[in-house]
């Protein structure tokens, strides 16, 4: 397939977005809603322009997932579900656009209207919406969905929900929401909640529910089979409401989504090359260029589609846990990013041929600058000049080695600050002025084997400092409930941004998450700093403002050094079935939630 890579109207659309002035809401219905200015696309459109609406309906994707689950139930704090669950089963009052920075269109709500400042949302549920079951869902569904999300769910439903001064039923099919804080961002959040149905949780306890309930929801599949640990087979509901709604045009085109899961990774590329699985992601782009020959690939059968985007790289890497003492010294946490032998691990990986993140926002608009904090980012970071780590303001770069393995010159600067934080070499072994040794454990799940390649690496670099850490492996639900309590040294983590950050960044940097189980703050960052540049982000009434706070984040983020990071995804690699096929026309995402399986659909010779 002819794969259409970005063109600068991508970056252009995005500029024109965020340029419009944040004032222009009225207190009147409308077709959708986007962060700054107005929606791309008019009250009438057909469909979103990276879906193809006359996509004909059929076929199956199978895809693989390493680890297990013991839940169907996405929404809690307690078990684990299969991801997808919380994407593909549910559905929500606005549906979000990926082809815009940030901007929602009506799905199960045909309208929403907002105050002059934001400060209120209303929405108007579609008269049609319906479950799978064939009844119809009400204010009472939806209010008693938010409400239970809000007290009962997951710790990233709560921080909206405190949020919400007043929730009421305005009509028949209506309903508001009041705010207690100024945050423009919330009328757009409150619209994303998943809706439930009351009544097949009257007499249960939402918050331990595990594989007991198959959830009955209003979205386009149903769990049609499962079995624990295994494999969740969802079939697309024939009766679906929404099949003929624009949003939904073009979407949901597969009969069948199958996820199978597997303890390793190599088992389920494995797998795939015998034809269980029939779409698989590569993350190496080394293996990519020298795994993925064979058969069905020289015969065509396996299609290798190269996916770009135009997101922020995130941050993938090695993150430290600073509620450790361990780490709570920055300059044992720049050690450790000098000891990383990036270059030597990235040659013996990938020969070479994945560029290194630089920073959180990084392939992005929204990324740091090189060299000195310079006008307005400047201007939001100087209050705060006396806490902000070395390079915040001057400027940081990441370490770089020479591609040696015995990186002499980063060890020598990682030995020289590991002494300014009290830490010397005593008879080979690295300890503090009381004979203690610096240990510390690497946690890992089963089914992370590339990483633990890595961290073997990571190892012989800190063995030659005089640290011998520990890495330790174990099963999928282990490794959830010691990251609910913060119980790890050390682990390998990946978190996804986008280009529109806002009040998820509190659940990720935010100080609540300090202590607060089940956050997404997992290195237990404390920086008023940080915090100042999230409200920065949420009131910015200018492009200017918003992209200036994003910048200054990054500054704090990235010499934070709360991460050593690895190479970046900055495309996205999927081998396939030929007969699975997706838009020329791509979003500005690229492969990202709403992608695959979303607007994919099986194509017949």
């Amino acid at each position: 397939m002819a794969i259409e890579f970005f063109s600068r109207r991508g970056a252009a659309r995005l500029l024109c977005a965020v340029l419009v002035s944040a004032g222009t809401a009225s207190a009147e219905p409308q077709h959708g809603i986007a962060m700054y200015g107005e929606p791309a696309l008019p009250q009438d459109f057909v469909s979103l322009p990276y879906a193809n609406p006359d996509a004909p309906k059929g076929g199956r994707i199978v895809t693989g997932e390493t680890g297990s689950f013991d839940s169907l139930n996405p929404h809690i704090l307690k078990g684990s579900a299969p991801w997808q669950l919380r994407l593909l089963g549910y559905e929500s009052l606005m549906g979000r656009s990926w082809d815009e920075p940030f901007t929602l269109y009506g799905l199960l709500a045909e309208s929403i209207e907002v105050g002059p400042d934001r400060d209120w949302a209303e929405f108007t549920l579609r008269e049609e919406v319906a479950f799978s079951d064939g009844t119809p869902v009400t204010i009472e569904d939806v209010m008693w969905s938010y409400e239970t999300l809000g007290t009962e769910g997951h710790p990233r439903y709560r921080g909206v929900w405190d949020k919400v001064a007043s929730m009421e039923q305005t009509g028949p099919r209506s309903v508001r929401f009041d705010f207690n804080i100024e945050d423009r961002e919330l009328a757009l959040l409150i619209g994303m909640r998943p809706i439930l149905k009351k009544a097949q949780w009257e007499g249960r306890n939402f918050a331990e529910s595990g594989l007991n309930v198959v959830p009955i929801t209003t979205a386009p599949y149903v769990i049609e089979d499962f079995e624990a640990g295994r494999y969740v087979s969802m079939k697309r509901n024939p009766d679906y409401w929404g099949r003929d709604l624009p949003f939904m045009r073009g979407q949901a085109n597969l009969d069948e989504i199958r996820m199978e899961f597997y303890g390793d990774g190599t088992v389920q590329f494995e797998a795939f090359k015998a034809g269980a699985l029939n779409s698989i992601r590569e993350n190496n782009v080394e293996k990519w260029e020298t795994q993925y020959d064979f058969p069905a690939v020289q015969s065509g059968d396996v299609v290798k589609s190269v996916i770009p985007h135009e997101r922020p790289s995130g941050m993938t890497g090695f993150l430290m846990n600073t509620r450790r003492a361990a780490f709570q010294d920055w300059r044992v946490r720049e050690a450790m990013l000098l000891a990383f032998n990036f270059e030597f691990i990235n040659e013996t990986m990938t020969a070479s041929k994945s560029p290194r993140i630089t920073s959180y926002f990084s392939n992005s608009v929204l990324g740091m600058e090189d060299g000195p904090a310079t006008g307005k980012v400047r201007e939001f970071l100087m209050p705060f000049a006396d806490d902000l780590l070395p390079g915040a303001l001057d400027g940081y770069v990441l370490p770089e080695g020479d591609g040696s393995l015995r990186n002499r010159k980063n060890l020598r600067r990682a030995t020289a600050l590991m002494a300014e934080a009290g830490w010397t070499v005593q008879d080979g072994v690295m300890k503090n002025a009381d004979g203690q040794p610096f240990v510390f454990e690497i946690l890992l799940t089963q089914a992370q084997v590339e990483e633990g390649t890595i961290a073997d690496l990571f190892v012989q670099g800190l063995t030659r400092l005089g640290v011998s850490p520990r890495i330790s492996t174990v099963d999928a639900a282990q490794y959830n409930e010691r990251l609910v309590d913060y119980q790890f040294d050390m682990i390998f983590y990946r978190y996804g941004l986008s280009l529109s950050p806002g009040n998820e960044q509190r659940l990720y940097w935010g100080s609540d998450g300090v202590d607060q189980p089940g956050s997404r703050n997992l290195m237990g960052m404390d920086s008023p700093a940080a915090e100042a540049m999230i409200d920065r982000l949420l009131n910015a009434a200018s492009r200017e403002d918003f992209v200036a706070a994003a910048r200054a984040l990054d500054r704090i983020l990235t010499t934070g050094r709360y991460v050593i990071p690895i190479y970046q995804y900055n495309v996205s690699r999927i081998a396939h079935v030929k007969e699975l096929t997706y838009p020329d026309r791509l979003p500005i995402y690229g492969d990202w939630v709403g992608f695959q399986p979303d607007v994919w659909w099986w194509q017949e010779e």
